[in-house]
């Protein structure tokens, strides 16, 4: 390769680490040092990128593609935590602290991801202060997520806790399609991930959909959430807050 085009391929790196919350404030130099220890790796849809329990210690930080992060129960049942897109960075607790994974990560469709090891990233840590602040920052803002899924246990039945989760993700990743109104939110998720994200099943999630839709506030094709009307989607969250009597029927 020439050195022009390794100088263009080093600076679309660098640019595209410079997107990522992480790196954000770090110089173009120090950029330049993480991307020499980042390797890129694939994964195809459904593919397990890391297992709960494992003593995996890699960083991952997707470039295309989705990735669902769940933990599994001692019975089996699945749980969802989060879904990751681009420029997310996913596997930094065991990258910290040594224990094994958390949680399962699973891609949900085609996906690139950039990996660094522990040690590496660990040394860069060290070195770098702007990196250790930027990681606190994440770790924080890990926390906040936690607390705020905690929050809506508390203050939603399951409807609510979904919708809430829904219209999270849609400010992350929503299309909007008219403006303050129709988006679509495209996780490639079915409706059993879907159930999994409140702990439900996948026939009360069907349910719920239908009736949404019915109603003109949330429809789903083919893996996608449509918000029909987002507005009439907050509203429907917030009558949800503490009606958590009678949930035995999902």
């Amino acid at each position: 390769m020439r050195s022009s085009s390794r100088q263009e391929v080093l600076s679309r790196r660098v640019a595209f680490l410079k997107q990522v919350f992480l790196f954000a404030d770090l110089s173009e130099a120090e950029l330049a040092v993480l991307v020499g220890d980042f390797h890129p790796k694939e994964y195809s849809k459904d593919e397990i990128i890391f297992r709960q329990g494992d003593t995996s210690r890699e960083l991952y930080l997707v470039m295309r593609g989705k990735v669902r992060i769940f933990r599994i129960s001692p019975s089996g049942a699945e749980t969802t935590i989060a879904i990751y897109s681009t420029g997310s960075i996913m596997g930094e607790f065991a990258v910290v602290d040594s224990e094994p994974r958390s949680a399962t990560a699973k891609a949900i469709e085609a996906a690139d991801l950039l990996v660094m090891p522990q040690d590496k990233f660990l040394q860069h840590l060290r070195q770098m202060p702007d990196l250790a602040l930027g990681m606190t920052r994440l770790l924080a803002s890990r926390v906040r997520w936690t607390a705020a899924y905690a929050e809506t246990i508390a203050q939603y039945d399951a409807a609510g806790r979904l919708l809430h989760i829904l219209l999270l993700y849609n400010e992350q990743f929503g299309q909007e399609e008219e403006a303050g109104k129709r988006y679509v939110l495209d996780l490639a998720l079915n409706q059993t991930d879907l159930a999994s994200l409140v702990g439900a099943r996948r026939e009360w999630v069907n349910r719920l959909l239908r009736d949404w839709q019915r109603r003109g506030i949330v429809a789903y094709e083919a893996g996608k959430i449509i918000i029909l009307d987002l507005p009439r989607a907050q509203a429907e969250r917030d009558s949800r807050i503490e009606a958590n009597v009678g949930e035995a029927g999902w």
